[in-house]
């Protein structure tokens, strides 16, 4: 592969039927049907995509049309984007998870024409959206749909939106396409928004093959690109980190694409599935450490001691401190603990890359400890989503996000925000010009976030602007990383918390269920998460852990009271995004009283 060829590259669906014919009928796209693993070719699905996109021009769809994609990830879900690009009209994705109201919001905002929805499970909250917006003309259906009473918009099943002669489909695409350049518009994809209503960004095919190129160089020239990568896709296509790092980057380097079945399922689809690259949020590392810690701890002392040994060596190599004296230990590490736990990864891991969301240096350590190469990303929407990259060619330091990928230009403001320019910034947000104006100013995209770059040209990044505390003092407080240090320990499965123009900070906590479970059996006590929350033997246990995150906090980091929250914060309640950020302001709206109370006596 030539990288310089991402330069020249007009759009992704170029890309794409140039990467189809080179690769031909080698397995492309992966999916588990009928409890097999099965796959098709790239010729295949370049036939599909062109077919798909002949009959949304047959239907009426035209230049510049927006197209809604409500779906899980599977084969469909690339097929479907690809072919609204190759019609010239622009897709929308969609979460999943949305309710009737987030669907409306983005019919009535977007405008779509049509909306091309997976089952008929995810077309019940769609179907009062579309009759209440009105906007959308067509319904395309993945699988069989039960046909309502659907009054302006018509039906279409997947089969008849696939009929037609391949060899002119491909014929009248590559035509289109042909007049698509690098600066149009490609895809509308809404923020997950942690406050307000999702905006949409808007994202130009030059954005995506910049991340692309950039994401690919990386590959290339610190692991090695061979003709098997495959990737396994999990986080939602709807978003726009799996988007280009779960579809693009793959179609841009030739690899293949396998579909998780979901998250109770990942773990033996890594197994089975064998990635060699895997894209993930911070917060699944975090499961899986705490999953492997507990795993190894039942396995006795020994295997507890090397697990010990192999995050001291770790931790020592990430300081630059590597010791003649550690080699035995590592060999033997190489031969005992760490094929096994590689194993558990399907044994071919290149390397995980961890995007969406700050990860806790502790848990990118701990997973090099075990032998597995994490990176960190760094990025959001507006700038296609990826600006840098951790890189072992350049030193793997844990509490940084990487130098720049190429092609990106990096300022840091007076006031300590990350400003960036290049191609991969967007052209702005979709019918919200105020928004555009304040996000984007002299071609520089304000990220909201504070940081700076190190010795190195590497990121390191303290906080978000905007969620960053300032105590009654004036002193500035990151929330995240204390959240992040909260949730390593045992006792914990998610915090906020909070401080903002207040004598100190307090916690908002979720104990971890399965701790909980243990402590009840441990203290005699039934099993009931709410009721054992009212015990002070329980809450003594939690605030333990607290005074274990506090002793490596500052003055004025230190956690001084927390409470429990009633339940998880989780997509359904509102109280976090699809992308697994915690909402802070639905949180505080729900237990400001709660939190205030801390203050009280």
């Amino acid at each position: 592969m030539q990288l310089s060829e991402l330069d020249t590259t007009q759009n992704l669906v170029e890309l794409f039927l140039r990467r189809s014919d080179e690769k031909g009928d080698a397995p492309f796209l992966g999916a588990k049907r009928d409890g097999a693993w099965q796959t098709q070719s790239w010729r295949e699905t370049a036939e599909q995509v062109c077919l798909l996109a002949e009959n949304l021009r047959r239907i009426g769809i035209k230049d510049g049309d927006r197209v809604m994609l409500v779906s899980e990830n599977r084969p469909e879900w690339c097929i479907s984007d690809l072919a609204v690009m190759a019609a010239g009209a622009i897709t929308v994705p969609a979460y999943i998870t949305n309710t009737e109201r987030d669907h409306v919001h983005i019919l009535d905002n977007s405008g779509a024409k049509a909306v091309i929805v997976s089952s008929e499970k995810l077309l019940k909250p769609l179907h009062g959206a579309l009759q209440a917006s009105g906007v959308a003309e067509h319904v395309i259906g993945i699988e069989d749909l039960h046909r309502q009473q659907s009054g302006s918009f018509d039906y279409h099943g997947w089969d008849s939106m696939l009929a037609g002669d391949p060899a002119e489909a491909r014929k009248a695409v590559e035509e289109r396409i042909a007049g698509i350049q690098r600066d149009r518009t490609a895809c509308i994809i809404y923020t997950s928004g942690t406050g307000g209503a999702p905006r949409g960004v808007l994202q130009h095919h030059g954005m995506i093959l910049c991340n692309v190129k950039g994401a690919a160089e990386i590959l290339l020239n610190d692991f090695g690109i061979d003709d098997d990568e495959r990737f396994l896709s999990f986080l939602p296509l709807s978003h726009a980190y799996e988007h280009t790092g779960g579809q693009y980057l793959p179609i841009g380097v030739g690899a293949e694409i396998f579909y998780s079945e979901g998250l109770e399922k990942l773990a033996s689809n890594i197994e089975e599935v064998r990635p060699s690259i895997m894209v993930v949020v911070p917060r699944l590392f975090e499961v899986l450490r705490s999953r492997i810690m507990k795993q190894v701890e039942k396995q006795g002392r020994f295997p507890n001691y090397l697990m010990d040994r192999a995050i001291s060596i770790s931790e020592k190599s990430v300081e630059g401190k590597k010791r003649l004296r550690d080699r035995p230990m590592d060999l033997i590490l190489e031969r005992t603990l760490r094929p096994k736990i590689r194993e558990r990864f399907g044994g071919r891991i290149k390397a995980m890359v961890s995007g969406g969301a700050p990860l806790n240096p502790d848990v990118g350590s701990f997973f090099e400890a075990m032998g597995l190469t994490m990176l960190q990303g760094y990025g959001q929407t507006e700038s296609g989503p990826v600006i840098s990259c951790n890189r072992p060619k350049v030193g793997l330091k844990m509490d940084t996000v990487g130098p720049p990928m190429e092609g990106v230009e990096i300022r840091i403001a007076e006031d300590g925000e990350i400003l960036v320019r290049g191609e991969l910034v967007m052209h702005g947000y979709w019918r919200n010009e105020a928004e555009t104006q304040r996000t984007l100013k002299d071609g520089w995209l304000h990220t909201g976030d504070i940081g700076h770059l190190d010795e190195k040209g590497r990121i390191k990044i303290t906080d978000r602007k905007k969620d960053m505390i300032v105590n009654d003092k004036g002193d500035n407080v990151a929330p995240q990383k204390i959240e992040g240090m909260l949730t390593l320990q045992p006792e914990i499965a998610q915090a906020m918390v909070s401080g903002d123009k207040r004598p100190y900070v307090v916690g908002l906590i979720v104990p971890d269920a399965e701790w909980a479970l243990d402590w009840a059996r441990a203290n005699d006590e039934k099993f009931d998460l709410k009721a054992l929350q009212d015990l002070p033997a329980f809450k003594k246990a939690v605030g333990d852990a607290v005074a274990r995150v506090n002793q490596d906090l500052s003055v004025i980091e230190k956690v001084r009271q927390f409470t429990f929250a009633d339940e998880a914060f989780a997509i359904e309640n509102e109280e976090m995004t699809p992308s697994m950020k915690i909402r802070r302001h639905k949180i505080r709206e729900r237990y400001q009283e709660r939190l205030d109370g801390l203050y009280r006596g």
